[in-house]
């Protein structure tokens, strides 16, 4: 089970074992049915959202849209021109207000070509840190916030640094099977990540929690929600599954808590833990191995996530008469 050792102890602050906190996947929904542990102040959240920006700042100073423009590489006037180098490519080139997606590709993106051919698979964690202008990175910064820090202030930095960093990976992993011709870059897989793991630790700390079905449904609907916005045009939901699955898992894995009275004295328990706790973070444990290991031995042959899975590529774009999803393969 994870070890609140391998955490900075001085950095949390006790409470009062008799009072109830709302501590749960879904911020204020679920309560213990009593609080024995002490809490975390969040800093590697906020660190997080720092370097996302210092890296979206870097990114916009090398993109330099004048010089593109004096160099005839951009149609169309670049917007917020008084920002200088900064400014932002025409709106119909990136309609987030960011840079062109050859500085994307210079500075990291995915890219299946790029990450098996060339052989750059550094690429599948630097992608996370890009994003494709101010609107996507405030949406992924504001939700990182709003989910991450509640998460660190109960579980501590280490475990909710492997979890954000871990389900990147997997998001881009499972991106880069079956996104074969465009790129990919964000933190949305990092994010549905943590969405993954509140869902896992509700789950197996189901025992110790109140109004926990209305927690569970209101979080199944959070996610729901999300995946199927997925299904647009240009939304990268493989690396949004591939992120939800393992962080799903890992939290099976490093999320759960010690059995109601196991602090307490003479309570008789013997086990820190239920044993259907132990069950799920053995199978999650396997899964997690065996899955991420399988898809990027398929990913670093060359394979094709799609020969393998026909119907696969609707997970993440629905054609409809609007739109078509060839340029979401």
């Amino acid at each position: 089970m994870a070890a609140d050792d391998l955490e900075n102890r001085g950095g949390r602050t006790k409470r009062n074992s008799n009072s109830i906190s709302n501590r749960s996947a879904v911020g204020h929904i679920a309560s213990p049915a009593e609080d024995t542990e002490s809490q975390w102040t969040s800093w590697l959240v906020p660190v997080f959202v720092v370097a996302n920006v210092a890296v979206f700042v870097v990114l916009m100073y090398v993109n330099n849209c004048p010089n593109q423009t004096r160099t005839r590489l951009v149609v169309g006037k670049c917007v917020a021109r008084f920002l200088g180098r900064f400014s932002f490519q025409p709106l119909r080139e990136n309609p987030l207000f960011g840079p062109s997606s050859s500085t994307l590709l210079k500075l990291g993106a995915l890219e299946w070509n790029k990450v098996v051919v060339n052989h750059q698979g550094w690429r599948l964690v630097t992608c996370i840190w890009l994003h494709a202008g101010v609107i996507h990175l405030l949406a992924n910064m504001l939700s990182l916030v709003f989910i991450g820090i509640r998460l660190e202030q109960q579980f501590g930095f280490v475990r909710i640094g492997i979890l954000y960093l871990f389900s990147g990976f997997g998001g881009s992993v499972l991106s880069s099977l079956f996104i074969l011709n465009n790129i990919s870059i964000g933190a949305s897989g990092a994010l549905f990540g943590l969405l993954g793991a509140m869902l896992s630790e509700l789950i197996t700390n189901w025992t110790i929690y109140t109004n926990k079905a209305s927690a569970l449904l209101t979080l199944l609907v959070i996610i729901a929600i999300n995946l199927a916005i997925g299904i647009l045009p240009h939304v990268d939901n493989f690396a949004h599954i591939g992120g939800f699955l393992t962080g799903f898992l890992l939290g099976f894995v490093l999320l759960p808590r010690p059995q109601l009275g196991w602090l307490e004295r003479g309570t008789g328990l013997k086990s820190k833990y239920k044993p259907y706790q132990y069950v799920l973070w053995v199978a999650s444990v396997v899964l997690l191995l065996v899955g991420l290991g399988v898809a990027s031995v398929v990913l670093f042959r060359g394979e094709d996530g799609n020969e393998h899975c026909s119907w696969c590529h609707y997970l993440s774009c629905v054609p409809t008469s609007r739109w078509d999803c060839n340029q979401n393969k």
